[in-house]
């Protein structure tokens, strides 16, 4: 089961640490398979008003995900975005295949 970080990037200062993040940032993930799936890159905003950047990074497990997020060699880059960069960042798991939003509809109207 997939597990993805998200960042909503609401600033960043384009500066040579920001380089050195970018630059050093996919041998961090790596090891634990993680991968890009967007970044920053156009978006068709079809409802409201979406002005930050967003970054989807793809890892095989949750385990990747949080091994990745907790490793020491990402922990020693984090500073050369964070310094620089205000982002909301949060890390989730993918739903089963088998999910059904319909059996969720149907707790909820239960709890009504």
């Amino acid at each position: 089961m997939s597990a993805y970080a998200l960042a909503n990037v609401r600033s960043v200062e384009l500066c040579p640490d920001i380089v050195e993040y970018l630059e050093r940032i996919q041998g961090t993930m790596d090891p634990f398979g993680g991968r890009f799936i967007f970044h920053g890159g156009e978006k068709e905003v079809v409802e409201g008003s979406w002005a930050q950047d967003l970054i989807l990074i793809e890892f095989p497990d949750p385990e990747s995900v949080r091994g990745w997020w907790n490793s020491p060699e990402y922990q020693a880059i984090k500073h050369l975005r964070t310094d620089h960069m205000a982002a909301d960042i949060v890390l989730f798991d993918t739903l089963p295949r088998d999910y059904q939003v319909g059996e969720t509809a149907a707790k909820l109207a239960k709890l009504m």
